[in-house]
């Protein structure tokens, strides 16, 4: 049977995807008096969205398709317990992504994909802060910078990768050793070397973030519906989302469909080379721990902003009662089952960071998580208007910074569907890229 959204003067418009990108264009198209429903196959925020590092990474201006990355690549992917693992099985399916990242290496295109995340980046976490006072959620954001810390790189390359950030437009300051314990007491020894990136942000709680934005949306109106979509129809006029039991109408579409887009952008006659990029993380309560009893919020003590690590390539957040380990790269598909392996090894590669940890001794089936990061091979996300259709647009594949670019892209988005300027020159986010 087919469900007719009710009409009224705005129009009626579909985010599939509840996870922060589609909370967030939910959420701005809401706020200009649409009739949005918001759809997703679990619930809100339930995906990518729910335990990853929790970074407002806006420092992370560069794609990931690096030429440097080449010597380390074929290490990283020996190690199956390594920083980037790549099934076996999977590689056949893998090779066009790989074949395109590679492509992507080319100075003339990294440059270019540079600026735009640049773009993107630069105001990112200030397009939050009005929506979380409204959300009465500004307590779930931190803003006291990051760090990027080395064990066993040279001061030269540290100081390389220092002048980088610099020229890339990133506040950003070279600590040594006696600073970086004076700022974070609690790192190891083995630390030598810092960059602290002092203008970036941390959440508490993504998954609290998201359900803060989620509901301040259906405050205003929104309404969320637990839907697979399996098929989509489109007319000059209506956009028809079909689960296999029912159908609903739509007079606009958004795809906030992540890792799971390829298939329906191809039903819309668009290529899209996305690549699930399975990611970790392991949450260690911090509360009573045996490492320090005291009372109160004890991850604070602990740290007290975002550590990543160079040589480890993961990174360390504080959050509500707990420490969050988050990283590792894992190719095997949007199925595969999870390998938790990769979740707890990065308590082993935590005790080379920090001087005090939570006990291991306690860690359950339920502190570990594995999410699939959307990712494309130029690292930028898909920010359009479908070319070949009017009223269907595209908010997706923003891989490790969907987090970082939500708020932005939602008002991207309603700018777009409004034939308002867009704050910001989108035409490298186009899907025509890869069509």
């Amino acid at each position: 049977m087919e469900i007719s959204e009710k009409t009224s003067k705005k129009k009626s418009i579909a985010v599939v995807g509840a996870g922060i990108v589609g909370i967030n264009c939910a959420l701005a198209l809401q706020s200009q008096g649409f009739n949005v429903t918001l759809l997703d196959q679990q619930g809100i925020g339930e995906g990518c969205s729910k335990n990853n590092a929790g970074h407002f990474a806006t420092e992370q201006v560069f794609p990931l398709a690096d030429a440097r990355l080449l010597w380390q690549l074929p290490k990283l992917l020996l190690d199956p317990l390594g920083a980037i693992a790549l099934s076996p099985r999977y590689l056949p399916q893998a090779l066009p992504w790989f074949i395109q990242f590679f492509n992507n290496m080319r100075s003339k295109y990294q440059q270019k994909n540079t600026l735009a995340l640049k773009a993107l980046n630069k105001n990112a976490i200030s397009y939050y802060l009005p929506l979380l006072q409204q959300a009465k959620a500004e307590h779930l954001l931190t803003t006291q910078g990051s760090l990027l810390v080395f064990e066993t790189t040279n001061l030269t390359v540290v100081k390389k990768s220092h002048q980088h950030y610099q020229q890339a437009g990133v506040a950003v300051k070279l600590l040594n050793s006696e600073q970086v314990h004076q700022l974070e007491p609690n790192l190891h020894k083995n630390i030598n070397y810092a960059l602290y990136f002092t203008e970036v942000a941390h959440t508490v709680s993504p998954y609290k973030l998201s359900l803060a934005l989620a509901q301040l949306a259906q405050d205003k109106g929104m309404v969320f519906k637990q839907f697979t979509l399996k098929n989509i129809t489109h007319t000059a006029n209506k956009v028809l989302l079909n689960d296999g039991q029912q159908a609903l109408t739509f007079d606009k579409l958004i795809l906030a469909t992540g890792a799971w887009s390829k298939k329906l952008c191809k039903q819309l006659g668009y290529n899209l080379p996305i690549e699930a990029e399975r990611g970790y993380s392991l949450s260690l309560t911090t509360q009573n721990n045996d490492n320090n009893k005291s009372s109160g919020n004890e991850n604070i003590a602990l740290l007290s902003r975002p550590v990543a690590s160079t040589e480890r390539k993961f990174i360390i957040t504080p959050m509500d009662n707990e420490l969050r380990l988050s990283g590792t790269v894992e190719y095997a598909g949007l199925y595969a089952k999870a390998n938790y392996k990769r979740a707890t090894m990065l308590y082993k590669n935590a005790q080379f960071i920090l001087d005090k940890l939570p006990t291991d001794k306690h860690i359950a089936k339920q502190d570990k998580w594995m999410g699939c990061r959307p990712s494309l091979p130029d690292s930028l996300p898909v920010i359009c208007q479908a070319p070949q259709q009017d009223n269907i647009f595209f908010a997706l594949g923003h891989q490790h910074l969907g987090l970082t670019q939500g708020a932005i892209t939602g008002k991207l988005i309603s700018q777009l569907i409004m034939k308002q300027p867009t704050d910001i020159d989108i035409k490298a986010f186009c899907i025509s890229r890869f069509n």
